[in-house]
């Protein structure tokens, strides 16, 4: 079974960026579905992106798009979520995680497997 590890948070100002990792331990990696999700204190978790098993097709919020994007890296076992233009809405606990069953679902319940998360906040 896969197992995630979240890396790359930290405090930025608007308008600067932060590149996020997670590193997916276990030999079935490229079969998996990513999404990368957030959740801001008091809220619920929220679909960032997304992208299917082969990287070929990519989902992004609207919140985030253009300004955000999701890369994966199957020979390494590794997804990225590279984030532009942050602004202080960014700010929150991003998580990664893995579906077998649904590609590119918003929908936090489709995904089973997530790693520890970590926290991203943006200064104004």
């Amino acid at each position: 079974q896969v197992q995630l590890v979240e890396s790359g948070g930290g405090l930025v100002q608007a308008g600067g960026s932060l590149r996020l990792s997670c590193a997916a331990s276990g030999r079935t990696f490229s079969t998996y579905a990513m999404g990368w999700f957030r959740q801001a204190p008091g809220k619920e978790r929220e679909f960032v992106a997304a992208r299917s098993w082969n990287g070929g097709t990519t989902y992004y919020a609207d919140s985030v798009k253009g300004r955000f994007t999701i890369s994966r890296d199957n020979a390494e076992n590794m997804v990225y979520l590279q984030m532009n233009n942050l602004k202080p809405e960014d700010t929150a606990v991003y998580y990664c995680a893995a579906s077998r069953v649904y590609s590119g679902s918003r929908n936090p319940s489709n995904y089973g497997l997530w790693g520890q998360g970590t926290q991203v906040s943006v200064s104004s």
